[in-house]
């Protein structure tokens, strides 16, 4: 039997990735959590040590702009849950969003993206990147042609949402990775709605990862963080270039707070999965919804796809209300008591967002007025269900 690599091994142990890997305890006291290095500054004993670590700052620590040891605990992990080569830590996921697009577009270029983005990354294709000379084409990413309809001479990058993160249409990832390596296009990918536990879209061949780590890499609403994941030469590529310029760059505690969340990553994700397959099942055969979005879903039209890219479903769901009555669906989304107004994910506490919230903003013109996306926290479910039950009753 071929020996496994140590990428390979660490997969198949998601458990020792998270609980062991890129920590050593003997070196800050044997303590079992690590340690946050909250120092913005690095000494240096002499200017030749100075020099050869200004020389690589990847690799060395000189100022936490660059580099920091609770940052490298952390990105070794998340790395190894991608099954990527090496990861940058950012303050916020759309700013790994950017960062990753614009190391890999220039002036000129054109970029194929599939529709109903997040509504950030929607206006940097529109809104900023234009200013720059960048083109870009929406597409429906569900069909393969498509993308080989968008192709231009000057198509750059390739991004994707699979899931997105409102109706969930999803992208073949293998399929996409194949035609864009033939025609020399990076792709990105956002990866937040599933997590590296539920998909590792560098096993299909997507060249850059993404997440917002906020939402469940985080998993306590209490920190905002992004993460690019690629190989080496990528990630030196955007280190000493927008990372290092731009300087959205992750705090120490903040890092931290993501390695607490990892240590309950698995477990958090199961639940999340296992409620949100209750809430559908219920929601499904509710008279008050005429729809329910959900990849883990039979009724789902990429069911089948979702079985073959990813482990399980997610949190997050969204039904279509039977109404359009904006008032009904701020009575039904007000109506409820565990479900808590907000946005984002990924947290403990269950969430309602409608898009009727939206209802004079152009970006989110493409989304029905009755669909309300709904998350599953780690809440009791059957409290959820009875919510759900009283709220809908209200309508």
């Amino acid at each position: 039997m071929p020996s496994l690599t140590k990428v390979d091994f660490m997969m198949t142990n998601t458990s020792h990735i998270i609980n062991m890997f890129g920590e050593d305890n003997a070196e800050y006291f044997n303590a079992i959590a690590p340690p946050i290095i909250q120092t913005s500054n690095f000494r240096f004993k002499n200017i030749d040590q100075l020099r050869k670590a200004i020389k690589n700052e990847k690799e060395s620590f000189v100022y936490s702009r660059g580099n920091n040891p609770t940052l490298i605990i952390l990105s070794k992990k998340l790395a190894a849950l991608e099954g990527a080569e090496d990861t940058l830590l950012f303050a916020s996921g759309m700013a790994a969003i950017s960062n990753a697009i614009l190391s890999n577009i220039n002036n000129g270029e054109h970029i194929i993206c599939v529709n109903k983005p997040y509504s950030w990354t929607s206006h940097l294709l529109k809104n900023l990147l234009p200013r720059f000379g960048v083109e870009h084409t929406f597409i429906d990413g569900t069909d393969l042609e498509n993308f080989n309809k968008a192709r231009q001479k000057n198509t750059r990058i390739i991004y994707l949402e699979s899931p997105n993160s409102w109706t969930f249409e999803m992208q073949d990832l293998s399929a996409v990775a194949q035609f864009a390596k033939k025609h020399k296009i990076t792709t990105i990918i956002d990866n937040s709605y599933s997590s590296p536990i539920n998909q590792q879209p560098i096993k299909h061949g997507i060249d850059i990862v993404v997440h917002s780590a906020t939402k469940y890499i985080g998993g306590h609403s209490d920190t905002v963080a992004g993460v690019l994941c690629s190989n080496k030469a990528m990630i030196e590529k955007v280190f000493n270039n927008e990372y290092m310029t731009f300087g959205g760059i992750i705090a120490p505690f903040n890092a931290w707070l993501l390695l607490r969340g990892l240590r309950t990553l698995p477990l958090r994700m199961e639940r999340h999965a296992k409620t949100a397959q209750t809430m559908v099942t219920f929601l499904e055969k509710h008279p008050k919804v005429i729809k329910v979005f959900y990849p883990y879903s039979e009724s789902f039209p990429q069911f089948n796809l979702a079985k073959k890219q990813m482990k399980q479903g997610g949190g997050l769901l969204s039904i279509l209300l039977n109404t359009k009555d904006v008032k009904k669906i701020e009575t039904f989304c007000n109506a409820l008591k565990h479900f808590q107004l907000a946005v984002s994910w990924g947290g403990y506490e269950s969430l309602v967002f409608p898009v009727c919230t939206f209802v004079d903003d152009e970006r989110f013109s493409e989304l029905p007025i009755n669909l309300v996306r709904l998350y599953a926290g780690l809440e009791d479910e059957q409290l959820l269900i009875n919510d759900l039950t009283q709220a809908l009753k209200k309508i």
